[in-house]
């Protein structure tokens, strides 16, 4: 049983990082936690392109948000998905 649950939460992480824009989102918030509008820049989409993709990658528990005053910061929330990073970059980097 334990097994399941760990094969469910390995295949919601991988999905949520199977689309390449929210793979660069996790890539750019793992050297250090960014509001949207720096995101929004660095990346080149849409507000509310990104929007949706922070929303996914929150729903998985990857990112996390905090909020100072306006702005709403966000960074890496699982420890699991830096190393899976890590591990990517040993692949394929």
């Amino acid at each position: 049983m334990e097994k399941l649950k760990a094969v469910a939460k390995s295949a919601g992480m991988l999905k949520a990082l199977g689309n390449s824009k929210r793979l660069e989102i996790v890539h750019i918030l793992r050297e250090n936690e960014k509001k949207v509008g720096e995101l929004e820049k660095i990346i080149g989409i849409s507000q509310s392109a990104l929007s949706q993709h922070l929303a996914v990658l929150r729903t998985a528990g990857i990112v996390s948000t905090r909020r100072d005053a306006q702005s709403v910061f966000y960074s890496l929330a699982d420890e699991k998905c830096r190393k899976l990073l890590d591990l990517l970059d040993k692949l394929y980097g």
